[in-house]
């Protein structure tokens, strides 16, 4: 290799504590506003149990909800997806993006919609820590870099995860090629925002799991076996909520109809099983049903329900995320059928927790990092197994119909395709 100069070691060493600067100033910033919007999530959640008749006012919550994005010139919303776009493109995060998915993912929430909290996360910090690079003039592929960085700063802010925020910012974009240039503004951003997350008193999110089994040829089978089954409900899931699009824009031409159609049908289905259930178990985020299933109780048919609960949900036109539905969908499935398996309950939610968020997401070492921070190390070979399987037999699905698949999941094959 050859040697290097002094200036240019030194050039090394100046861009690194510009980007470890860039980093902390975003972590600060975006981090502040992820620690806001998650007490404010956490109120409404708590308010909504308190009083669970604010759910009749869900298709009113839809209609303001389109009015708030019309009147801020935004007719098309592509949520998560515009911000994936903006990272390898020159389209722009308008700022209004921040405020618009905050106050709606709150809505959403507070009236009962069935949506998570990632897609408001890596809106509000792409958007905003893009608009702050634009102040600082910087130039398009700094751009790209600081949304990156915002992207991890909200979502660690949100979850108390700061090493599945840092390489989730770089890998979702484009599956294959990791941007790695991002490392150090995404991981001075995301523990910048971890620690102001502490100092706030959040406290991140993880679970105890145990009946982990001892690494043998049966248990890996048994495991393989939950994580392709995973694979095929994450393509069911994907398939689900493009399906649920098409009806509603074939059925509705009009904004406000659809968001109100949408939150009549899942206010009716939400009474409906609340008579079977005694609950409102499918409304929300549903992390408490997610901490029974890695108790190792959930309902057999509990992963169904929510996958339709959330397409009617965010397919009219509601806000928030898919990530967390995700989670529930992952941990009740891995709960029920890791037992048909052989699996003990509590370690097989959390497989399918990781394999499906796996499937969804095509981010295999993401979740393998998800698995460490949530769930420890002990399990962290099965967690790579999880992957591994949901990865490949997933095939081209995703949630995010801007996320470039550049190799093939089968052989070093450049394809750059997008997902289904």
């Amino acid at each position: 290799m050859e040697e290097k100069s002094p200036k240019v070691i030194l050039s090394y060493f100046l861009s690194f504590l510009k980007w470890s600067a860039v980093g902390v100033g975003i972590g600060a910033v975006v981090g502040l506003v992820g620690v806001g919007f998650s007490y404010v999530m956490g109120f409404v959640t708590d308010l909504r149990g308190r009083l669970p008749l604010l759910m009749l006012g869900l298709p009113l919550c839809g209609i303001a909800i389109v009015f708030l994005y019309h009147r801020a010139g935004v007719r098309n919303s592509r949520g998560t997806n515009l911000v994936l776009l903006s990272v390898r493109s020159e389209e722009p995060l308008p700022f209004r993006m921040a405020p618009l998915i905050f106050v709606g993912t709150a809505l959403t929430h507070l009236f009962g919609g069935s949506a998570g909290r990632e897609g408001a996360a890596l809106q509000l910090g792409g958007s905003i820590a893009q608009n702050l690079g634009k102040l600082c003039k910087m130039n398009k592929k700094e751009l790209h870099v600081v949304t990156m960085a915002g992207m991890s700063a909200c979502f660690t802010a949100l979850f108390g995860t700061p090493l599945t925020a840092t390489v989730f910012a770089m890998e979702v974009v484009s599956v294959g090629a990791m941007y790695y240039s991002a490392l150090v503004p995404c991981a001075t951003a995301s523990l910048t925002a971890y620690a102001l997350s502490a100092l706030c008193g959040l406290t991140p999110e993880r679970f105890s799991i145990v009946g982990i089994p001892e690494f043998r040829l049966l248990s890996a089978l048994q495991t393989g076996a939950l994580s392709a089954l995973c694979a095929l409900v994450s393509i069911l899931f994907c398939v689900v909520l493009k399906w649920t699009a098409r009806a509603y824009d074939k059925l509705f031409h009009n904004a406000y109809a659809k968001a109100a159609a949408g939150g009549a049908m899942v206010l009716a289905l939400s009474f409906l099983f609340y008579l079977l259930t005694d609950s409102f178990s499918f409304n929300g985020a549903g992390m408490d049903v997610i901490a029974e299933a890695m108790a190792g109780k959930a309902l057999p048919y509990a992963f169904l329900i929510k996958i339709l609960f959330t397409a009617l949900t965010l397919e009219a036109g509601f806000k928030g995320g898919e990530i967390v539905p995700t989670f529930y969908i992952g941990s009740t499935f891995g709960c029920t059928a890791g037992k048909l398996l052989g699996l003990h309950p509590s370690f097989s939610a959390s497989v399918g927790l990781l394999s499906l968020f796996c499937g969804v997401t095509n981010c295999p070492l993401t979740s393998i990092v998800l698995g460490w921070e949530l769930f420890g190390g002990k399990g962290l070979l099965w967690y790579l197994v999880g992957a591994a399987v949901s990865y490949m037999l997933s095939g081209y699905y995703g949630l995010y119909s801007q996320q470039k698949i550049l190799y093939s999941k089968e052989l070093p094959e450049f394809i750059d395709a997008t997902c289904k």
